[in-house]
């Protein structure tokens, strides 16, 4: 039994040891993040993250090439048409 309650202590020094990372600002509104809503200061902050996210606001660029393997050729007498 007290194996298993210093295993609870241990468990709770963990969790209020310091982040590993210097604390970094909330990428939504610059405030100073907290712990239970890392990286954001707030659940509406991770939440507007989110929606942007999901409606395409944060994309990644492509270039499109000739080369995409999933677009069917043409054939040279399509092209001359």
């Amino acid at each position: 039994m007290a194996a298993s309650i210093r295993r609870s202590f241990a468990y709770l020094e963990r969790m209020n040891s310091p982040p590993l990372a210097p604390d970094k600002p909330c990428p939504i509104c610059g405030k100073p993040s907290l712990e239970r809503f890392r990286p954001f200061c707030s659940r509406r902050c991770g939440d507007v993250d989110l929606n942007r996210w999901m409606s395409g606001v944060y994309a990644i660029p492509v270039r499109e090439t000739d080369d995409d393997p999933e677009r069917p050729r043409m054939r040279d007498s399509e092209a001359e048409e």
